[in-house]
């Protein structure tokens, strides 16, 4: 399993380089200039050079973006031009956030997901297998933004039960992670409905079967397992838009977060904050796969044995 590990690790860092340079170039092909966004309309020609000279804009991009990584090596994500504040500390600031939303997220997709997958593939066709699925359908196909308004109209606006906007109660997370997490939800019902109904129809599952095992105790210690391998799978595949979904219910529901500061610099076309913001959302994308990989891994030793 270690070794597992280290080759995950060392697969990784080509990946992290490649990443960091596809960051740095679309941070810089977002229309317009920052410093238009600090001087004046009228600013003298002389004074936009020197603000770019101040920020390093003047300087060819590859110089740029190795400044960038020096300073990301020291954990220096450099200064946001249009707030002059430290990109580090605005995300270390919004960061907290975005965590809660998508870990609360990802595990409201799980943890329901497995149990209405169970409940369709315990009762396969049948009413409630057919309701299950169809309902599956319509919530991974719905867009979050779309999916994000009709639960703000309905359940904050009408209902009233829930804030509108903010992120100080508990309450007040309860919209954007059901905005996220549906989707995922969906799908993991889906896939669990069909691992367990294949794997319920192994060979080993009828012969539990026949020694007179109870059926929850099959379902549960054997088939469940089983299924929990595409699970996994799909969960991992699944953290990158969770992570999108996040960003389209922070700007929704008015939430702090890695969302609102990426909606911040691409609107003030601020490439430090672009830079740290994205650079931040690929970093837990790519950590949720590399974590999923190796669960995967604890969970079907096949995984291990392929990669020897």
């Amino acid at each position: 399993m270690t070794r597992y590990i280290f080759r995950r690790v060392f697969m990784l860092i080509p990946l992290v380089i490649i990443v960091s340079i596809a960051i740095f170039l679309v941070a810089h092909v977002v229309p317009g200039d920052p410093i238009d966004a600090i001087l004046q309309p009228g600013a003298p020609p002389e004074m936009r050079e020197e603000m770019r000279a101040t920020y390093g804009l003047d300087r060819p991009l590859w110089i740029q973006y190795g400044i960038w990584v020096w300073r990301l090596l020291h954990a220096d994500m450099g200064t946001a031009i249009v707030q002059s504040r430290s990109v580090t500390g605005l995300i270390a600031e919004n960061l907290p956030y975005s965590l809660t939303l998508g870990v609360a997220a990802l595990a409201f997709s799980a943890v329901m997901g497995v149990i209405f997958g169970m409940a369709a593939a315990t009762f396969r066709d049948t009413r409630l297998d057919h309701v299950s699925m169809t309902l599956s359908m319509i919530g991974a196909t719905v867009p979050t933004f779309f999916l994000g308004l009709i639960f703000m109209l309905a359940f904050a606006v009408w209902l009233r039960w829930f804030p509108v906007s903010g992120a100080g109660t508990l309450r007040s997370l309860v919209l954007p992670v059901l905005t996220v997490g549906i989707g995922g939800m969906a799908l993991v019902a889906r896939v669990t409905r069909v691992a367990m109904v294949e794997a319920s129809q192994q060979d080993f599952v009828t012969l539990l079967h026949a020694k007179g095992m109870p059926v929850w105790r099959i379902q549960s210690r054997y088939i469940l397992r089983i299924a929990m391998i595409p699970v996994i799978t799909i969960l991992g595949l699944r953290i990158g838009w969770i992570l999108g979904g996040a960003v389209a219910a922070e700007y929704i529901f008015a939430r702090p977060g890695l969302g609102t500061l990426l909606i911040r610099g691409l609107t003030q076309r601020d490439y430090p904050l672009i830079q740290g913001s994205l650079l931040m959302l690929s970093m837990a994308v790519l950590l949720g796969t590399f974590l999923a990989d190796i669960l995967q891994a604890l969970v079907d030793p096949r995984v291990r044995e392929a990669v020897r």
